[in-house]
């Protein structure tokens, strides 16, 4: 089973992005490398700000995702408002859970924050497997989204 190499992983994104600016982009980039990266991710991508407190589909992998998601529902909703990462061992216990796959069983959810300091949106990732996800998964994906989208040198 194919696991995720962060030094690795952190190297490729650092050179498949560098001097790009364009936000969509750098969330297509992003959002391929870290899906491919690990057979634990079952869906990867970004939900982008585009309303006030609201989020809509942006470059991802895997299935079909939700279409709009507003700030008041789900685990990205949860991580928008609150600025928080979102580390979901088991979706079904999570109140206000949107089941945009029936397959999802746990899912991480980071804030994407911009140079600016704003929330450009939040990157979610779907695993069908329970408890998939660890603090290091999350602490990792931070600094990963931090370098590409909040470097001051972009």
């Amino acid at each position: 089973m194919k696991q995720i190499n962060y030094p690795q992983l952190h190297q490729t994104v650092a050179s498949l992005v560098s001097g790009e600016t364009d936000v969509v982009a750098l969330m297509a980039t992003v959002a391929c490398e870290v899906h491919h990266a690990d057979n634990r991710f079952d869906w990867t991508g970004f939900y982008r700000l585009t309303d006030p407190e609201l989020l809509k589909i942006g470059p991802y992998q895997g299935g079909h995702g939700c279409l709009v998601i507003p700030f008041s529902r789900g685990v990205c909703g949860a991580a928008a408002r609150t600025g928080q990462v979102q580390l979901v061992p088991d979706v079904d216990v999570f109140d206000g859970h949107i089941a945009c796959a029936s397959s999802t069983r746990s899912e991480l959810v980071l804030p994407v924050w911009g140079r600016d300091g704003g929330l450009l949106g939040v990157f979610d990732i779907d695993s069908n497997q329970p408890d998939a996800f660890t603090q290091q998964d999350a602490d990792e994906l931070e600094r990963l989204l931090g370098a590409v989208f909040a470097a001051k040198d972009q």
